[in-house]
């Protein structure tokens, strides 16, 4: 299907090409564009010159710890929703209806698990790298795993966000693709690396606003072109884009409640539970109340922006083509639309340079080299420059995938993200695992996600994603996509390569998890009081709590005579029905003899 858009894409291109080579891009469209980019920057100028100066490692990674709930929650919304959501998200919806709209469940528990464990826990450990729990918890091998994985992770994710904007770009304008990706990555590292934390999150709150602003535009002219909101939703019906609930249970069928409801809950908590880049916003609060504030924030942000990813992929038949091909009309909005792209790409990049740089200035080099705080501060910024190279090396191996973009990049966190959280998950609710089952569960997470990751690419065959058939009206010329039949079911390990990407996480989370236990038993649990204080998270004592408030008396029965007689009244309630227990077990045992 990938294969499918590209080639239609392509061809399409080469149509609404003026033979003379002219660009899409007015001189309005440039000026807006520039505009993002000259924003980005004079935010990191202005925190790189003012306050401390970014003349220290805590302000440079955690500004100073002084941010407030508002601009952080917007900025752990925008860390994720990178231009892969703009651009993937849409073509989702289009390709297959609404089903993916479904993903919006998994965010309430994949908010409130880390609001209510992972932040306070994190927070009152005074961590400055995430990883650091690793080591309070199992020992330092275990924390440079982690610390190396999570590195991995972050800069394979990045040539995604890099590569999917610059697409966009030279597809409207015709902008060199590659001159685009250098662009995007100096833009992002140069205020990274001169305004710190506090640059890259207030100009993750711009950007927001620039993102949200090209979405709705988009969605408004979509609307209009298709003849006001009645047509919209007429042709979006009968085209067969709204899609029920699907509740299949079958973990191969690639989007269904279970697997963006249940499996989506994995991967937010790989994203918003253990993720550098959003625990360090969570540590640089001012205070834990507005740490676990914000992520309760996060949740309104994160339905708003899959809202309107979703009605663009409604209102039109694909993001780039409806750019081309509708708001030529409309002066500035292809550049505001690319602007959006941007905005969601510098975002994702900017947190995983910032984020990169301090787990490998924490975990790997602090630890082994004294230096002096100045000295670490500059040495934090040039490893923050480094990685925005190596990130743009990364966006080369993006162009070679075969695959769609949102798919290659949640599989990616399911892949490598899915293992780092069983790993915590392992220290934080089993206090039996010893350092040598964390390791060993995490070598088995990880063989299991590339095996099962790297084999679902190989195996997965165009047929086995089915796009509905539907005649798109929103454009100006009628481009039909043909259904293509599902394969039969697969079986074997066909099977468990046809696996949904959703399932990921779970599946090398629990891999962890399950692998951990079994060799810490066998080379000897850890006993309690060997377990680091506050690095266990209390999950018996925390259920009586829940238990004895459910079933506790009332408000009006708080006097001791009533406390007493509600005592008293539940015993005999008790016994009475143990005794009926007891005889219809007599009789049951009578009957049998």
């Amino acid at each position: 299907h990938a294969e499918g858009l590209s080639t239609a894409f392509s061809n399409r291109l080469q149509h609404h090409m003026d033979p003379t080579g002219q660009k899409y891009f007015t001189i309005i469209d440039y000026v807006i564009f520039a505009l993002l980019l000259v924003a980005s920057m004079a935010i990191g100028l202005y925190y790189a010159f003012t306050g401390g100066r970014q003349s220290t490692t805590q302000e440079f990674m955690y500004a100073d710890r002084s941010m407030k709930c508002l601009p952080l929650s917007l900025s752990l919304m925008a860390t994720f929703q990178s231009a892969v959501a703009i651009i993937g998200t849409p073509a989702e919806v289009y390709a297959n209806g609404t089903q993916y709209w479904f993903i919006g469940c998994c965010y309430i528990l994949g908010l409130l698990i880390p609001a209510h464990i992972f932040i306070p826990m994190f927070y009152r450990l005074h961590l400055t790298s995430v990883y650091q729990y690793l080591e309070l918890r199992f020992c330092k091998a275990v924390r440079i795993c982690g610390t190396v994985t999570f590195i991995f992770q972050m800069v394979v994710y990045m040539g995604v966000g890099i590569y999917t904007p610059a697409l966009a770009l030279n597809a409207v304008t015709g902008f060199h693709l590659w001159g685009a990706v250098l662009a995007t990555g100096l833009v992002c590292t140069l205020y990274t690396a001169l305004g710190g934390l506090k640059a890259v999150v207030w100009t993750d709150v711009f950007q927001t606003v620039v993102m949200f602003t090209g979405q709705l535009a988009v969605i408004i002219v979509g609307v209009h072109q298709a003849g006001g909101l009645s047509d919209a939703w007429v042709k979006v019906r009968d085209g067969g884009r709204i899609s029920g609930i699907d509740l299949n249970p079958d973990p191969t069928v690639r989007h269904t409640f279970w697997t963006l409801g249940v499996g989506g809950v994995f991967l937010m908590l790989s994203l918003y539970g253990v993720n550098q880049a959003q625990v360090q916003r969570y540590l640089s609060s001012r205070t834990e109340k507005e740490a676990v504030m914000s992520c309760y924030m996060v949740f309104p942000c994160l339905q708003v922006a899959l809202m309107l990813s979703c009605l663009m992929g409604l209102v039109m038949f694909m993001v780039l083509y409806f750019v081309m091909d509708m708001l030529q009309n409309f002066p500035g909005l292809p550049g505001l639309f690319v602007a959006c792209l941007f905005s969601a790409s510098l975002s994702t990049i900017s947190s995983a340079f910032n984020s990169l740089a301090t787990v490998t200035m924490v975990d790997l080099i602090k630890p082994h080299y004294s230096m002096t705080e100045a000295r670490a501060t500059l040495l934090s910024k040039m490893l923050a420059l480094s990685y925005g190279i190596i990130c743009v090396a990364m966006a080369y191996v993006v162009h070679l995938m075969n695959s769609s973009v949102l798919q290659a990049a949640l599989s990616i966190f399911g892949m490598v993200g899915g293992p780092l959280l069983g790993l915590f998950c392992l220290g934080i609710f089993f206090p039996c695992a010893n350092s040598i089952g964390a390791v060993a569960g995490l070598a088995a997470g990880l063989v299991m996600a590339f095996w099962v990751g790297i084999g679902g690419f190989l195996s997965r065959m165009p047929s086995s994603v089915q796009v509905l058939p539907f005649n798109s009206t929103n454009t100006s010329e009628n481009i039909t996509v043909p259904a293509v039949i599902d394969a039969a079911r697969p079986a074997g390990l066909n099977g468990l390569y046809s696996l949904s990407y959703m399932w990921y996480s779970a599946l090398n989370s629990s891999t962890v998890v399950l692998i951990g236990l079994i060799i810490s038993f066998m080379t000897g649990p850890t006993k309690g009081d060997d377990v680091a204080s506050g690095t266990v998270y209390p999950v018996m004592r925390t259920a009586q709590s829940l238990l004895h408030k459910l079933v506790k008396p009332s408000a009006c029965c708080t006097s001791p005579e009533h406390t007493v007689r509600w005592s008293y009244g539940f015993t005999v309630k008790c016994i009475v029905a143990l005794g009926h227990f007891n005889v219809v077990k007599l009789l049951l045992a009578d009957r049998w003899s």
